[in-house]
């Protein structure tokens, strides 16, 4: 889920302590919850300058308190950019001394910011909009994208279940082609 993009920096001082706030309340208040189901919370994204350090500690301390469980994963994008990402990783490449020609597919997902994640076969893009908004845009490759005119606040268990009864109906190739009769 995407919690706060790098770019929602640019936006005026109110809303980002707004969107601060929003996101720190919502942490605390259902971290406890999704413990107790299970749900591991991990965060992917910047831990820079820019983030309250009592935002840092209750990411901290969130991922701390779940990281042992295994009923499902919840990975927050939070002060994340996929290009910030890209770039990130990158950079961690050239400070191993990796060369020319040595950067690969591989290489790259090793520095990604949560390289165990998987990549998602489907992402589900609210609010009208029809773009991905610089979000996975190394793990977005072969995704399914669906769009939907749903505002986030008003999605609900039935806009998920259209979303994915859209993406069973597809036919996922992954660049190649179905040979016939198959």
């Amino acid at each position: 889920m995407y919690a706060f993009s790098t770019e929602n920096w640019k936006r005026p001082v109110d809303e980002v302590r707004f969107l601060m706030r929003f996101n720190e309340r919502l942490l605390l208040t259902r971290r406890d919850e999704l413990h107790a189901a299970g749900v591991k919370v991990q965060f992917i994204g910047r831990r820079d300058w820019r983030v309250p350090k009592r935002v840092l500690r209750h990411i901290t301390d969130t991922e701390e308190m779940t990281r042992h469980n295994r009923e499902m994963t919840l990975s927050l994008a939070f002060n994340y950019g996929g290009r910030a990402e890209l770039v990130d990783a990158v950079n961690a490449l050239l400070a191993e001394g990796v060369g020319p020609g040595k950067v690969t597919e591989k290489a790259i997902r090793r520095h990604l910011y949560d390289p165990s994640m998987p990549d998602p076969e489907l992402m589900v893009r609210t609010s009208g909009e029809y773009r991905i908004s610089n979000y996975l845009l190394w793990q977005l490759a072969y995704s399914e994208l669906v769009f939907t005119d749903v505002l986030w606040p008003d999605f609900r268990r039935e806009h998920l279940y259209d979303a994915i009864a859209e993406y069973q109906q597809r036919e996922r190739r992954f660049g190649g082609i179905e040979a016939p009769g198959t």
